[in-house]
């Protein structure tokens, strides 16, 4: 029987990291377990999309590390980085396409840039890709032809055009129409079973993420604040669970941003 460690793709522990003074995150513990689909839930600015840097190699914690697949990401050269991330898909906040290439052209482009496939094999792979998404037949269309759903679709086929371990989802349902978001969702539920990946959606989606999710954290302030299996939060008796899953603009996320009391900068004097 395998245990706990081995079960688990993407460990972090103690992460902290910092944009000059402004601290991100300080402090961030989770674990992605292998097959799964994790999703990391918080409001804009919570550093969602800083933890995901973190994962892929592009920034160096201050403290603590993030651990794929047994090694510790910050320690690894250049060579075995790159090596590192041909494990990894990534499905960027704005799908990230190549603007002057096809849709099959944009599938097929990591494959010739990582792989000695010959041209026959690529072209297969790539209407197989593009079969797993529904859009085989816009194979031919360039990027400016799609509606944003099929760009976000046209995004998650090159995401497993690799065959990855890990898919890493940034906001995947932000923009998007309430059908277009419902079959996104449901194509990364179903790509993540079917091909045996693992997941990680970043997001502050609630719904559609607690549908497709097996776990999920709460990020906020630059720490882990709540966590818990999907099918159990909607009961959550936890304020901050409570406040976001509900949309409540009263609770521990404040509205204002941190400042001194407005009749100071009115420069008003408190009767007295």
């Amino acid at each position: 029987m395998k245990s706990e460690l081995e079960d688990v793709l993407v460990e972090i522990r103690g992460l902290r990291f910092a944009y000059g003074a402004q601290e991100i995150l300080r402090g961030v513990d989770l674990a992605i377990p292998r097959g799964k689909l994790v999703a990391i839930l918080g409001v804009s600015g919570c550093g969602k999309t800083t933890l995901l840097r973190h994962v892929g190699g592009q920034l160096r914690p201050a403290h603590g590390h993030v651990k794929f697949d047994g090694q510790i990401v910050h320690q690894l050269d250049n060579r075995a980085l790159y090596a590192m991330r041909r494990k990894m898909g990534m499905m960027f906040q704005v799908s990230g396409l190549f603007s002057d290439l096809t849709v099959f052209e944009n599938i097929a482009y990591p494959m010739r840039e990582h792989t000695d496939l010959p041209e026959d094999v690529i072209h297969d792979l790539v209407l197989m890709k593009l079969h797993a998404v529904g859009l085989r037949g816009a194979r031919d269309l360039m990027t400016g032809e799609l509606s944003g759903g099929m760009e976000r679709r046209v995004a998650l086929a090159r995401a497993i055009a690799l065959d990855p371990m890990l898919i890493m989802y940034d906001e995947p349902f932000a923009g998007l129409d309430p059908i277009s978001l419902n079959t996104i969702a449901n194509l990364i539920r179903r790509l993540n079973d079917a091909l045996g990946l693992t997941s990680v959606v970043v997001t502050y989606d609630v719904s559609e993420s607690l549908k497709v999710a097996d776990y999920v954290y709460f990020l906020h302030d630059g720490i882990v604040v709540a966590e818990g299996e999907a099918a159990d939060l909607a009961d959550s008796d936890d304020p901050f669970v409570r406040q976001f899953l509900h949309a409540r603009p009263d609770g521990p996320v404040a509205f204002q941003y941190p400042s001194r009391p407005f009749s100071d900068a009115l420069g008003l004097k408190t009767p007295g």
